[in-house]
């Protein structure tokens, strides 16, 4: 299996890059977990600009009506695979990406400090794409290369972290297919 060009300074230099303002410094510079979770904007719909825009602080709330409860909403994540296997980063890995939100890993609270976040574009609900877990599994490798306190038991859901708020990446990710992909 390939592996994507190596991180340099916490940025893949595959991906396309999209930087985000919603991010800050890591408190100790620690990288020890890898969150999965998902998203669409609007929910269920794929391919349109608009998780990039909502990362990047300037989501248009008129595009869609369920956007007016982002207002205000300060979120991004390190990196976004897309339908189509595209990767798209917006923060620096050795930096703080505001995705976990009120979580909890192991007895400690806010994984933002600690966690990469990838997201997946897609639902709770629709399976995802084969590219995706293709993409999914050598960025996952290549973080667990540059990131060596990650492995492969400090990777978890979003749900994993978050249980009483949140359910992604969703019961349409196969969790099996992933951790075979990555031992």
């Amino acid at each position: 299996m390939k592996t994507h060009t190596s991180l340099s300074c916490g940025w893949l230099a595959s991906a396309r890059r999209c930087v985000s303002p919603h991010f800050n410094a890591r408190p100790n510079n620690e990288v020890s977990l890898l969150v999965i979770h998902n998203i669409s904007l609007p929910a269920g719909c794929f391919g349109l600009p608009h998780i990039d825009a909502l990362f990047q602080g300037c989501l248009d709330l008129e595009a869609d009506d369920s956007f007016s409860e982002l207002n205000g909403l300060q979120v991004s994540a390190h990196f976004l695979i897309r339908r189509d296997g595209e990767i798209v980063q917006y923060v620096s890995c050795d930096d703080r990406a505001w995705h976990a939100g009120v979580s909890q890993f192991q007895g400690r609270e806010n994984c933002n400090d600690f966690a990469i976040g990838i997201e997946l574009e897609g639902t709770d609900f629709v399976a995802y794409t084969d590219a995706q877990y293709q993409q999914l599994t050598e960025l996952t490798l290549e973080i667990m290369a540059q990131y060596p306190m990650i492995n492969s038991t400090r990777i978890v859901g979003h749900c994993d972290i978050a249980p009483i708020r949140k359910t992604d990446p969703g019961e349409s990710f196969d969790w099996r297919r992933y951790r075979d992909a990555i031992c």
